[in-house]
């Protein structure tokens, strides 16, 4: 992902895999990570302003952006060195996908994806390449020791398995004859469907299995097209569809 200086590219930063999975609106996700440190007074000696955290100096990592643990991990007014992260313009390996580990204790060991880092180009494997965490230490009590996954490198560091041999390959994107893109092995000309954990969301397992609910916004109501743009404000369009006819003149305005 690049790195840029303001705040507005947050959401290029953010994966679009983490929105997916998310299930959350784009402008959520960016009011829940902005850091605003001054706000000028609401007096009319001030003009609106308000000073926030650039994006640049926000360090992404294990825990989702929108997340308290994300929030502790990067505290308002702190600056942290920026991480320069190459750019992935088709991801390959999605969660569910079976790897196999190339570096590490692990090497040579197959194991499946449960989480995928998009904004650090990271991928964490279910019980591999795993390291020993202290929890709760302080001066009278030893702590807990933890298991938990460290993330590897998608890039270098993991393999994508073809399940037609279970031996590592590289990933190519095609088209079908329908216009479907699909991943296709490059040792064996396979194509490699998706996993069904890589519909997975907050909300659902799978996306045929969710149930709608009394607050959900139908398919067919979604799809509807019911506001048609006309030359007229919020105001003028509401008075018109109401009838009410502005019979007030306004006041003359002098500005110098």
């Amino acid at each position: 992902m690049r790195v840029t200086g303001s705040l507005g590219c947050i959401l290029k930063r953010v994966g679009s895999l983490t929105k997916k999975y998310s299930n959350l609106p784009d402008s959520y996700i960016k009011r829940s990570v902005e850091q605003v440190d001054y706000t000028a007074p609401d007096m009319i000696q001030y003009l609106p302003y308000q000073r926030k955290k650039k994006a640049q100096f926000f360090r992404f990592g294990k825990h989702r952006p929108w997340t308290q643990e994300f929030l502790k991990e990067n505290p308002l007014g702190e600056k942290k060195t920026p991480i320069i992260t190459e750019p992935i313009r088709d991801w390959s390996v999605f969660k569910g996908d079976r790897v196999e580990i190339l570096v590490g204790r692990d090497k040579g060991k197959q194991g499946i994806v449960s989480q995928v880092i998009e904004e650090r180009n990271w991928v964490i494997v279910a019980g591999r390449n795993w390291k020993y965490d202290v929890v709760g230490k302080t001066e009278t009590y030893a702590g807990t020791y933890v298991r938990e996954e460290e993330p590897l490198l998608v890039t270098t560091e993991v393999a994508l398995v073809d399940p037609s041999d279970n031996k590592t390959t590289n990933i190519l994107w095609r088209f079908t004859e329908d216009g479907e893109k699909v991943r296709v092995s490059a040792r064996t000309g396979r194509v490699l469907p998706l996993p069904a954990s890589a519909e997975e969301t907050y909300d659902y397992k799978l996306r045929s299995a969710y149930l709608e609910g009394d607050k959900d916004t139908r398919k067919d109501v979604a799809e509807q097209v019911t506001f048609q743009p006309t030359l007229q404000t919020f105001e003028m369009d509401i008075m018109r569809s109401m009838g009410i006819k502005e019979t007030r003149i306004p006041k003359k305005t002098f500005w110098y």
